[in-house]
């Protein structure tokens, strides 16, 4: 994934784990209200908050994000015990520059024709808001982590939380 600067450290933080964990999947609000999620590979976090995946055209996601445009997406490291949820409001663009810019080999197999293949989009999501939790390294500092929570009754020592919107990094009490 092409991290870009973030401007403050909870942004930063968010860029961090994402590109770590770098699949997401993606929720969107199917014509009857129905909620439909799908894994989608994270292209880049731009310095603007905005999150940029590939996207065929035809995909009933394209539609259903014309007809609803907010969505969630979510990653997840269970293994490393690192989770971020993502909200935000989607585009749909067909700006070639940007695609042949973030074109990646990986892509091939769904646009066999490359960056030119005329099914490939871009899906921008614009982050309005998002949250993480980051369990602290090793297994064995996270279970240390946890005897401490245990016997204070301090969930602070599992990890970090924190909410966060672009400009505003807000830590969770």
């Amino acid at each position: 994934m092409d991290k870009q600067p973030q401007s403050d450290p909870g942004m930063k933080k968010l860029a961090d784990l994402i590109d770590e964990i770098r699949i997401g999947m993606l929720t969107t609000v199917e014509p009857d209200g129905s909620l439909r999620s799908r894994p989608l590979a994270t292209l880049q976090m731009d310095s603007d908050g905005r999150l940029w995946f590939f996207t065929s055209i035809t995909s009933p996601k394209v539609e259903e994000i014309d007809q609803h445009n907010h969505v969630c997406i979510t990653y997840a490291d269970p293994d490393e015990e690192d989770y971020v949820s993502v909200s935000g409001v989607t585009q749909i663009l067909r700006e070639r520059a940007k695609i042949r810019e973030l074109w990646t080999s990986w892509a091939k197999p769904w646009f066999p024709q490359g960056p030119d293949d005329p099914d490939l989009a871009l899906l921008c999501v614009t982050i309005e808001s998002a949250e993480y939790w980051d369990a602290p390294g090793s297994r064995m500092v996270q279970l240390l982590g946890l005897a401490k929570a245990i016997q204070s009754g301090d969930p602070q020592a599992l990890g970090e939380h924190a909410k966060v919107q672009p400009g505003r990094p807000r830590p969770n009490a």
